[in-house]
């Protein structure tokens, strides 16, 4: 296990200000990023740009989110610890280490079979052993375990996901980029059993959410 040096700390420290000056304000939030190692998550070759605010590829042609994506979607959930929350997408599991970090009890589901087999054995090792995660379709969520207090979607959905929309508790959102080249943040509140309301924060750019369990 490679270390975390106070130099890691340090960049880690520099990097929570920027993310303010970016305009992240929840202190559970920025707590999180502050306390998770995200050069851990990447490979060597990226290490030492590691706290710089940028996306880097993870292998089977996925990406980690630049911080301050993982830090808005995490704030735009406006959920508190205790919280059971559906990640659709657990890639490196960085993002769910973060909400980990903030007391949620994370529920992610990865399609890829070699990011699920690596983020099992690697966040409990490093201590992250509350979350659940699931090999499965995104798309078709967990319906067995829902409905949840919040849905966090890491990947460019090109339409709404539906059967997602169901496993939302009333009032609670979905956090999801909607689009297909570009996407825009959105976040959809269910206000009913069949009624819900919809918020855009802008544009952002997402590998795309595929359908089914990868070969």
């Amino acid at each position: 296990m490679k270390e975390d040096t106070f130099r890691h700390k340090g960049l880690r420290a520099r990097l929570v200000e920027e993310l303010v000056a970016k305009g992240i304000t929840n202190r559970a939030v920025l707590a999180a990023i502050n306390a998770v190692p995200r050069h851990l998550f990447l490979d060597s070759s990226f290490v030492k740009f590691a706290y710089q605010d940028k996306a880097f590829p993870i292998g089977a042609g996925q990406t980690i989110s630049q911080p301050s994506t993982v830090a808005l979607q995490s704030q735009l959930l406006n959920v508190g610890a205790g919280a059971r929350v559906l990640e659709v997408g657990t890639g490196s599991g960085y993002q769910s280490a973060v909400l980990t970090e903030m007391g949620i009890n994370v529920f992610s589901i990865e399609r890829q079979p070699e990011l699920f087999k690596k983020t099992q054995t690697f966040l409990p090792s490093l201590g992250y052993n509350r979350l659940r995660l699931f090999l499965g379709d995104g798309y078709e969520g967990l319906p067995d375990l829902a409905p949840f207090d919040a849905i966090l979607v890491t990947a460019g959905a090109a339409s709404l996901p539906q059967k997602l929309l169901v496993q939302l508790k009333i009032g609670a959102v979905m956090v999801v980029p909607i689009g297909t080249s570009k996407q825009v943040m959105t976040r959809i509140r269910r206000l009913s059993d069949d009624n819900f309301e919809q918020e855009t924060f802008g544009e952002c750019a997402f590998v795309p959410m595929l359908s089914g369990v990868a070969k």
